[in-house]
């Protein structure tokens, strides 16, 4: 049987529709982390730690694999995928002696997380994409500073009453937004990525 050169290629498209399409379940499946994670103070606080380092650790190797399928802005893509999931690696293994050693870590994860995607943006490919990417940079650098501005605050509430059901809440938010703005931009992502744009 004789095959062309057309037979023999590999069809550029769906080549774009099976990178979108697993770009596209990576972010549903980030949003579905977020969902969770909001809904972590409901839980038994004792478990808190535990639940956000695999949480966390998830969402980081859900959003290597979508990096992974990025044209443009791949490594940098990568990389946050990777932090978030060495921040969830680091929940895993610490020893946990309430809610500040927590908040360090989620501050610093989404600052450096901010970075790279930021870096992402500047090597990003349609302007859909690196607008979304740009959002999802603001929004860690955004709730980065409103952890840090949280901080002395909560250092003074747990010294005093321990942590209380409204900080554990919000933390979780906190997390629970960045997750969402990660998930919103693969989608968009997605999108582009099908349409062979990203």
């Amino acid at each position: 049987m004789r095959y062309t050169a057309a037979m023999a290629a590999p069809d550029p498209r769906s080549a774009d529709q099976r990178r979108g399409t697993v770009t596209l379940i990576s972010g549903w499946l980030i949003l579905a982390v977020a969902v969770v994670t909001a809904i972590l103070p409901l839980g038994d606080p004792r478990h808190a730690g535990t639940m956000i380092g695999l949480l966390l650790l998830g969402a980081g190797g859900l959003e290597m694999v979508a990096g992974s399928q990025r044209n443009a802005a791949r490594l940098p893509a990568m990389a946050a995928g990777l932090l978030t999931a060495a921040a969830g690696v680091l929940f895993l293994a610490g020893k946990w002696r309430g809610y500040i050693p927590a908040v360090n870590i989620v501050l610093i994860w989404l600052v450096l997380h901010s970075l790279l995607l930021l870096l992402a943006t500047l090597r990003g490919g349609t302007s859909s994409v690196r607008k979304w990417t740009a959002i999802a940079s603001a929004t860690d650098f955004l709730l980065g500073l409103l952890l840090l501005i949280g901080v002395s605050i909560a250092s003074l509430v747990y010294n005093l009453f321990g942590p209380t059901e409204y900080l554990v809440a919000s933390f979780s938010w906190i997390l629970a937004l960045s997750f969402v703005a990660t998930g919103t931009m693969l989608l968009e992502v997605a999108n582009c990525e099908r349409e062979g744009a990203a």
